[in-house]
């Protein structure tokens, strides 16, 4: 079934050119990029952080993992931790838990990408279900979430990080 969000509906609206792929369950961006036979670089994983109690979204490969430390010293933070699925449950009423799009303007949060995403012309993304993604270059991705481009992703497996 194809996802009618908000994330959708502002890409049709604004005419920008997408396309919607549909995979077997995965609820992880690793697991997505399995599904879809692509590397792990160009799928983008969303992960909602608590920075001194108000809610981030950062944007990454789902090859990598968040630096804490270093998103906590760009967001000029007191604390950052990452944010428990139960407390941003409700943030996007649209989207299955764990497969929101990396549009936090649209919800009302703060965007914050890893600079490596732009190493990509595309990117891929879940569209509100664990089975639907969004394709789409990740310069009309920029010009439409907004994010604030910064340096905070860590391989996985680095020490003193997260996800």
């Amino acid at each position: 079934m194809y996802p009618r969000n908000l994330v959708t509906k502002l890409l049709d609206l604004k005419k920008i050119p997408y396309e919607h792929r549909v995979h077997r369950t995965a609820l992880t961006a690793q697991q997505v990029a399995a599904a879809e036979r692509i590397p792990e670089t160009v799928v983008v994983k969303t992960v909602v952080v608590k920075a001194d109690n108000k809610f981030v979204m950062a944007v990454l490969p789902a090859s990598a993992k968040v630096d804490l430390p270093a998103l906590r010293e760009t967001l000029r933070a007191n604390e950052l931790r990452l944010a428990k699925e139960a407390e941003f449950y409700g943030l996007f009423p649209d989207s299955e838990l764990g497969a929101m799009p990396p549009f936090g303007n649209l919800y009302g949060l703060p965007v914050y990408a890893d600079e490596s995403l732009a190493r990509d012309r595309a990117i891929l993304f879940n569209a509100g279900t664990h089975q639907d993604a969004i394709r789409m270059s990740y310069r009309n991705f920029t010009r439409l979430a907004e994010p604030k481009i910064c340096s905070f992703a860590a391989k996985r497996g680095a020490r003193s990080s997260s996800r």
